[in-house]
């Protein structure tokens, strides 16, 4: 695992010896010099030349950082604290304020230095900021902004700006493009894609405001004297003095951008500030579109994978649940058939199912290694028009075989050998397959199969099904009952899966439970979901009429744990009849995850 550091929450008050402790915490191993004299920073004493201002950017030690914080005060100062050592100019916005946050955040991505937001918080969490950056010049945006700035210093110099594209640009004399209007969603997306050379005016989406009855009512009645006032009115706005700076901003020196660090965000909102932040320092920003798992991204994986020095930003990514081993599987840069290291909601597997050699059990086995591959890529076609995500053609091969007689170890179940089902294996991974491994244990139970298939299983692509209806008890035999296994036999394999996975820095694997009548997973409901290396999926597998096949899909979605996903099956034969991949997609709902052709 490699080193990781967690950002100490910024200091809540101003208390001279816990701001030592977490100044020192973070800047350990900066490259600034005691002096002052470091990077962009000039001293203009002794000098009739105008002042200029300057920042110095630090990459952070460790090769992870996380910046945890829920509050966007604590979030923008922590992101600060990991990037910059110094700035004698920072950018401080109205914490709430859209419009003033987008601008501050195109100023400070224009200017090269950090943006703070402020709060009417008695916690001096920026003025602490503002100390341990050195910042002898504030740009206030936005019309509060200045007011929030802490007070104390007779050394801060605050220029204070309207949230107004004119008036930044006359106090920065930054070159702003055309203003471009920004839903609420896209907001954290439109700050990391600024650069100092790309600098447009983000201006945030306006709600509409509802009308209230009153103002209804008197629409009609006022329309004329709108009319008649409406010269008058255009003309005092025409005479309206622009809104103008207070203050003087000195010249700023853009300091030396990052090199080599990425900072991974979600895309919410409260972390609009750090991203701004990370982008003035030069630090490129991946943002995972809304997943809080950076698995899910094929973008992170194969930029983690160079192993450039990462910063988590925000509370649901970087304090989301085990992020630390998810990373450790992003750096592997190993990607599932059809991208990403998570199953779903990113794919849609479309299964051929049996064993090779053979088209007894399935349509696997009725053509040759070759002709599977291809048979499976072309029922996968058929599907891609039909989903949004990407479709994945599978292999679902029945590794241990019920068997009518007990064979040499009494268990009623013929296990292949792994070499045997090699070749097919990684060839359908090459092809860009996904594989499923599927048990059919006999008398014995699916821990002990599973583990005589471990070095398949430690392949990226390959995944596990049980299938309970082949799990016999003491005394029975196959096809004289449907068997049927206790919930605790299921989450051992869940709990040992999940353990390879997890050891290995694997992508996540599916774990499909086969079942087609409630009593087939005695106290399903205890089904340990809990771990994020596995996704599990019940696959619902009767044939016959296709109103009975919904009602038994049904039946089986009732009290079911979360999350799980679902897998149907298309019989060639026995369905009565079996549908289109259409009617599939357009009749089987929720939408399966998985549809499986045997």
């Amino acid at each position: 695992m490699r080193r990781t550091a967690v950002l100490p929450r910024p200091a809540r008050g101003p208390a001279v010896p816990a701001l030592a402790l977490v100044t020192a915490l973070v800047l350990a191993g900066c490259t600034g010099s005691d002096d002052g004299d470091s990077g962009g920073s000039a001293d203009s004493g002794g000098s009739d030349d105008p002042a200029v201002a300057g920042a110095v950017t630090t990459a952070p030690d460790a090769a992870r950082t996380l910046v945890p914080d829920a509050d966007p005060v604590a979030a923008a100062v922590s992101t600060s604290r990991a990037l910059y050592e110094s700035s004698d100019v920072a950018v401080v916005a109205g914490g709430g304020d859209a419009d003033a946050e987008l601008l501050g955040a195109v100023a400070a991505v224009g200017l090269g230095v950090p943006l703070l937001l402020g709060s009417d918080d008695p916690a001096d969490v920026l003025g602490a900021e503002l100390d341990r950056l050195g910042v002898q010049t504030v740009l206030a945006v936005g019309d509060a902004a200045a007011d929030l700035v802490p007070g104390g210093s007779d050394d801060v110099d605050v220029v204070a700006v309207p949230a107004d594209a004119e008036a930044l640009a006359e106090a920065t004399g930054l070159d702003l493009a055309e203003p471009t209007t920004v839903p609420d969603a896209e907001r954290a997306a439109a700050v990391a894609g600024l650069a100092p050379d790309a600098l447009p005016v983000l201006t945030a989406e306006a709600p509409p405001a509802p009308a209230s009855p009153a103002e209804t009512a008197a629409e009609g009645s006022e329309t004329a004297a709108s009319e008649s006032e409406s010269s008058e009115t255009e003309s005092d706005a025409s005479e309206t003095e622009p809104a103008e700076p207070t203050g003087e901003l000195p010249e700023v020196q853009r300091p030396e951008a990052l090199e080599d660090v990425v900072v991974l965000a979600s895309g919410d909102a409260q972390s609009l500030a750090g991203i701004a932040t990370a982008r003035a320092a030069g630090a490129e920003v991946l943002l995972t579109g809304g997943v809080v798992d950076p698995r899910g991204s094929a973008e992170v994986v194969e930029r983690l994978a160079t192993e450039p020095t990462v910063v988590v930003l925000g509370a649901d990514l970087a304090g989301a649940p085990g992020i630390d081993w998810k990373l450790d599987t992003v750096a592997t840069g190993t990607q599932l058939p059809g991208g990403g290291q998570l199953l779903f909601p990113e794919h849609t597997l479309i299964a051929l199912y049996g064993i090779p050699g053979s088209g007894a059990l399935g349509l696997l086995g009725e053509q040759d290694l070759p002709g599977a591959i291809a048979r499976a890529q072309q029922y996968a076609d058929e599907y891609r028009p039909l989903v949004d995500n990407t479709v994945v053609p599978t292999f679902e091969i029945i590794a241990t075989v019920a068997s009518a007689s007990a064979g040499p170890d009494g268990n009623y179940s013929a296990e292949q050998d792994v070499e045997t089902l090699r070749p097919w294996v990684e060839a359908a991974g090459e092809a860009g397959l996904y594989v499923v491994l599927d048990l059919q244990p006999g008398r014995t139970d699916f821990l002990t199969q599973a583990k005589q298939y471990e070095p398949l299983l430690k392949l990226p692509y390959v995944g596990l099904a049980l299938d309970p209806e082949w799990r016999l008890k003491p005394g029975e035999v196959h096809l004289r009952q449907i068997g049927q296994v206790n919930i605790d036999e299921v989450n051992q394999v869940v709990t040992w899966l999940a353990d390879l996975v997890r050891e290995n820095d694997l992508p996540q694997k599916l774990l499909v439970l086969h079942q087609f009548q409630v009593r087939m997973i005695v106290d399903r409901e205890r089904l340990d979901t809990s771990r994020d290396e596995l996704a599990i999926l019940v696959h619902v597998d009767g044939q016959g009429s296709q109103p009975a096949k919904q009602t038994t899909w049904e039946v089986l979605h009732r009290g079911a744990p979360e999350p799980l996903y679902w897998g149907w099956k298309n019989f060639i034969d026995e369905d009565e009849p079996m549908i289109s991949p259409q009617e599939t997609i357009e009749t089987v709902k929720p939408t399966p995850e998985l549809v499986t052709y045997q």
